[in-house]
């Protein structure tokens, strides 16, 4: 017993073991990919184990492939549901009943079926009226006379009264004489008989004879015509849509039958009180009076208003729609929504979106003609309307159609001005029926797809209630010749489109456009005046108009760029801030042409503003400079200077040090392109608010302000106006923020690059004078008021406190230090030590004569003078000859160089230009803003700040990517910046005559 247990335990542990064993190394399970096409004429698709099956002994499969059925001879002997047993039926008996399950003999001949067959008029009879079977099968003749005027149905097993087209014209139930025509019967004189079959493809220049339009134009108009068949009317309208609305001399195709028809009714007046909406007939055209589209869709506003915010919120498009299939059938009213007039296949969420007001929705792809094919077997029709209905009031307003496709003798009439648009009714998506050439089951010859489908809204103008005009369904037509319908594949696109009368806003712009401009003109007429006083020459030459032209370009850039940034401005505030629409009353400019002036505009202030950049940089790449060196020897030396063949010792004045120089021209080379901003930071900034934090959303084309949206919503395409701008406002308002922080707190509490130069002047006893012009230009008083610069550190620190006492001595008295120490103004008692000066032409001569050996060495070789000695014994002699020179000027030494110091007026400060010309004497202005930055990218940062936001746009309109738009303007930065360094190095060392090598 106990032995037998454990057996049991042993067993049990074992299957345990086995079937843990089976669970830890299952294995994936696949099956074989079949489907129903894949089966063959013997097999029929198993749907439970989506596989093919083999079809029993005497068996094929059936038409619908998904089970079989007895080849011919033979019945259904047992069934179980699932399959079938066949027998075959004797001899006597060859034919099988109509249901498959019995054998019977027949009185004529049998069908390729197997089933008996009788002649036309009669109906074949199995069973007797109790259900009994047949020995041999009957054939009754329908009685066709009065009073039974009975034929035939459609399956051929039982009589029924005949179709009333047969009985009114021919008081029986065959046509005779008349015409049959789509199973009717109608009277010659109805109707002309020779209608047009032909769809024409006018984009392919060919006519197709359409199966369909063969087999039921005639009998449609017919039966409409005579017998106001309601479903015959509207599959003769349909038929007319699917040939583009087209018609003209030609008055037996589709729409010239219905035009006759149209004309015909008349008498019948018409319908929902709607003069072009004939009673019996659809609704296709709205009627050819000149001018008659801008009467419709710009004469009556919707009685609906919509709103962004409030109670009176409204932002809902209600479209509604009645559906037709091809014979002219109604199957329902549809919501206009989803995927009934869009073809791109989307998420319901995103394209729910197209109905919402104020967002621009676009939707392209690209679609298989195989798909449509199999999808669009047969072309459903809508009538559009928009749903006005409140609460119990339901009112629907047509929603007219633009067919772009549409043709009037052989012309487009919708492609051209509005006054010759001829709109109507009623559209299809996917018209694969009417192509078909041969016959209805093969395949089409052409297709014709909506390939473009628009719904347009105008607001009223000058509306406060958010009123707009009836919204316009405009269509484009692709027609695709069927070649390999695998390969072949077709674009589509869907759009709702906004816009609003753009002529008050242009109309201000221009304004706006002429009076700055010629206030820019005043402008620039008054800077090509200082500019031609500042050189020293009252003639007007071509260098005067090209100058001028130079100016003039600068301040038409900046007019522009006012203009669009403003016009920026307007819509992102006005359009995107939802609070400042309680109603709507603004929209958005369309893409294209309402956008072109904007664009232009753009890329005016562009051109013009780089030509002013370019200029400036020219100009600053060629400014005179020198510095003065005040230091003078400590003592004298001794020098044995040989003379007349006998060494003589002689004292002479040890030299200077020229490193305090090279050193002050080093720190000018520093700070040539400083500017008041980080351009680096600038950039990373910008580029984290639009693509972080998601203010670029406000460049989209809604109404709505969010700044993240769901990965799953809609994205409209952004707006390039909004987007301008969007990065112009964000751009510049960064830019005034760091020119704000670096004025207000950087330059006082930690660096202020511009004044410390000007520090290192007075420190080093070295002057600056900047000469931008001939006759113009700055000068920074650098003359120590210690008795030497070129000193150690223990007497430099002694300098250094004697200053500091001074700058912090108390009101009451003075130190003994303050006695020893001056101040380092130009003028006795005075601290200021930066002058704009305006000098003589004397003085001006007298520094380009000291210049010229040096720049005829640099000029050609035949003005070169061979005895002027070495280059650099030139460029020595005459660096001192000029610092005695300007030093001299400077301390008043030469009577017909004076100058005098005094203020600039206010006016001339403002104007830029000076009202006293330097006649016998120069003239120093006391300068406290250190304008000698003029020459430097520091003091032209408004320049630069403007041409790097419009560099941005520009390449951001361009490329549609702020990244990429970010990425090229710190190039463009990078790389003015070198040329500004490097040229500026060169020109550095020309113009102060210092040796290029020691300008690091």
């Amino acid at each position: 017993m106990a032995t037998g247990t454990l057996l049991v335990y042993i067993c049990r542990l074992a299957l345990f073991l086995t079937i843990k064993s089976n669970l830890l190394h299952s294995q994936q399970f696949t099956i074989s990919f079949q489907r129903p096409a894949d089966c063959g004429v013997e097999q029929f698709y198993d749907i439970s184990s989506l596989s093919c099956v083999k079809c029993g002994p005497n068996q094929r499969t059936s038409a619908t492939g998904l089970s079989c059925e007895c080849v011919t001879g033979f019945r259904v002997l047992a069934t179980n549901g699932a399959s079938i047993t066949c027998q075959q039926c004797p001899l006597e008996k060859r034919a099988v009943t109509e249901d498959g399950y019995g054998c019977i003999l027949c009185p004529g001949s049998l069908t390729e079926q197997g089933t008996c067959q009788c002649p036309s008029g009669s109906i074949l009879v199995e069973r007797d009226v109790k259900g009994n079977p047949l020995e041999e099968a009957r054939c009754e003749v329908c009685n066709g006379a009065e009073p039974a005027l009975s034929a035939p149905d459609s399956y051929g097993d039982r009589c029924q009264r005949c179709q009333a087209s047969f009985i009114n014209t021919s008081q029986s139930c065959m046509c005779g004489s008349n015409i049959l025509a789509g199973g009717l019967c109608f009277l010659p004189n109805n109707l002309q008989t020779a209608v047009n079959p032909n769809v024409n493809y006018a984009e392919l220049s060919i006519p197709v004879q359409s199966a369909w339009f063969s087999t039921n134009l005639y009998s449609s108009a017919a039966a409409c015509l005579v017998y106001t068949n309601l479903t015959a009317c509207q599959a003769l309208g349909n038929m007319c849509v699917m040939n583009m609305h087209s018609f003209g001399s030609v008055a037996n195709d589709a729409c010239g039958l219905y035009n006759t028809i149209f004309r015909a009714t008349a008498s019948l007046g018409s319908t929902q009180d709607i003069s072009y909406w004939r009673a019996n007939l659809p609704w296709l055209y709205y009627g050819d009076q000149p001018g008659l589209a801008n009467r419709v869709l710009q004469t009556e506003p919707l009685p609906t208003g919509f709103s962004f915010k409030g109670r009176n919120r409204n932002t809902d498009i209600n479209l509604v729609a009645a559906v037709y299939n091809a014979r002219g059938d109604f199957l329902q009213w549809e919501k206009v929504g989803g995927n009934n007039l869009q073809l791109c296949p989307d998420t319901a969420r995103r394209q729910e979106a197209a109905y919402t007001f104020g967002t621009a929705y676009q939707e392209t792809c690209v679609l298989s003609i195989a798909d449509l094919l199999s999808v669009y077997a047969e072309p459903l029709f809508y009538d559009v309307f928009v749903d006005l209905s409140r609460g119990e009031d339901r009112r629907l307003l047509p929603l007219p159609t633009r067919n772009l496709n549409q043709e009037y003798n052989r012309k487009f009439i919708n492609r051209g001005n509005l006054n010759d648009w001829y709109l109507s009714r009623r559209v299809l998506l996917v018209d694969t029926l009417s192509g078909r050439e041969k016959s209805l089951s093969s395949l089409p010859k052409v297709i014709r797809i909506a390939s473009s489908i628009r719904i347009g809204f105008q607001l009223v103008p000058g509306t406060q209630k958010g009123q707009v005009f009836p919204p316009l369904l405009s269509v484009t037509y692709s027609d695709v010749l069927i070649t390999d319908p695998n390969t072949q594949t077709v674009s589509v696109s869907f759009a709702v489109e906004y816009e609003m009368d753009q002529t008050e806003a242009h109309m201000k712009t221009d304004i706006a456009l002429g009076v700055l401009g010629g206030v820019s003109v005043l402008y620039s007429l008054v800077k090509t005046a200082s500019w031609k006083r500042r050189i020293g020459s009252p003639l007007i030459d071509m260098e005067t108009v090209l100058k001028f032209l130079l100016f003039y370009a600068g301040d038409l850039a900046n007019v522009f760029f006012i203009i669009t940034v403003g016009t920026g401005l307007y819509w992102l505030i006005f359009y995107k801030t939802v609070e400042a629409q309680h109603f709507v009353s603004v929209l958005l400019p369309l893409p294209g042409p309402q956008e072109e002036r904007f664009m232009a505009y753009v890329g005016c202030a562009f051109a013009l503003k780089t030509v002013q950049f370019l200029h400036k940089l020219i100009q600053q790449l060629s400014v005179d400079i020198f510095f003065i060196d005040w230091e003078r020897p400590r003592g004298k030396a001794n020098k044995t200077i040989q003379g007349d063949g006998n060494g003589e010792a002689k004292r002479d004045p040890s030299p200077v040090s020229i490193w305090r120089t090279y050193f002050v021209a080093n720190e000018w080379n520093e700070i040539q392109t400083i500017r008041k901003i980080s351009p680096t930071f600038q950039i990373m900034a910008v580029l984290f608010l639009l693509e972080v934090v998601g203010f670029s959303s406000l460049a989209l084309r809604d109404p709505w302000s969010d700044l993240q949206r769901p990965p799953q919503s809609y994205f409209p395409p952004y707006s390039l106006t909004l987007r301008y701008g969007l990065a112009a406002t964000l751009w510049l308002c960064m830019g005034l923020l760091q020119i704000i922080f670096f004025a207000a707190f950087h330059e006082r509490f930690v660096e202020d690059k511009i004044r410390q130069f000007v520090d290192l002047c007075s420190i080093s006893n070295i002057s600056v004078l900047l000469l931008s012009h001939r006759c113009f230009g700055y000068y920074i008083h650098g003359r120590s008021v210690h008795s030497h610069a070129d000193t150690n550190m223990e007497e430099m620190n002694i300098n250094l406190k004697r200053e500091a006492v001074r700058t912090h001595r108390e009101t009451d008295r003075a130190s003994e230090w303050e006695s020893l120490c001056g101040q380092r103004g130009l003028l006795p008692n005075t601290d200021t030590q930066t002058f704009q000066i305006s000098i003589t032409s004397r003085l001006r001569q007298q520094y380009d004569r000291i210049l010229e050996p040096l720049s005829r060495r640099t000029g050609p070789s035949r003005l070169v003078d061979a005895a002027s000695g070495h280059p650099f014994d030139q460029s020595t002699k005459a660096y001192h000859t000029m610092n005695r020179f300007l030093g001299s000027v400077i301390d008043h030494a030469h009577r017909d160089m004076e100058y005098v110091v005094r203020d600039k007026l206010f006016f001339e400060s403002v104007i830029g230009m000076e009202f006293m010309e330097p006649m016998d004497k120069s003239i120093f202005y006391n300068d406290e803003s250190h304008s000698f930055s003029d020459v430097l990218f520091y003091g032209n940062e408004a320049t630069l700040l403007i041409f790097d936001t419009l560099f941005f746009c520009v390449v951001d309109l361009g490329a549609q990517s702020f990244i990429l738009a970010a990425v090229l303007t710190y190039a463009q930065q990078m790389i003015f910046r070198l040329i500004r360094n490097g040229i500026g190095r060169r020109n550095l060392a020309n113009k102060t005559l210092v040796d290029q090598r020691f300008l690091i």
